[in-house]
């Protein structure tokens, strides 16, 4: 039941009661990355993406990216390019979780800094 209350009132747990209206009728799915977002588009041509679990845009990899902005490249009509074994596999931003990137992990570095301060006594 709670679910359902979910769905209908609120945008940022997948997706609404009104956009999974509009995709059933209006959408054709055009494909899913590794993540598990669907992407579709409509026959005027406008295109959303339904995200497997939280919305976030930087959950959207590089190649899906172009394809939701119009962008014109060679992986327009295959979504699947071949990834390098150097290629990192794509990440949302981390920033804000336990995982952020921070120069200074090392807490003895931070204390060690080049200059002093300036301090008002």
């Amino acid at each position: 039941m709670l679910t359902i209350f979910k769905k209908i009132f609120t945008w940022w747990n997948k997706d609404t009661f009104g956009t999974r209206l509009k995709t059933i009728l209006f959408g054709k799915l055009v494909g899913s990355d590794s993540n598990g977002n669907k992407y579709y588009e409509s026959k005027n041509g406008k295109r959303w993406v339904i995200y497997s679990d939280e919305i976030d845009a930087s959950k959207i990899p590089v190649e899906w990216y172009s394809w939701m902005h119009f962008t014109p490249n060679k992986i327009e009509n295959n979504h699947e390019i071949k990834k390098y074994e150097w290629q990192k596999p794509h990440q949302s931003n981390l920033t804000g979780t336990n995982k952020a990137y921070y120069p200074n992990k090392n807490k003895d570095n931070v204390n060690n800094k080049k200059y002093k301060s300036w301090k008002s006594e």
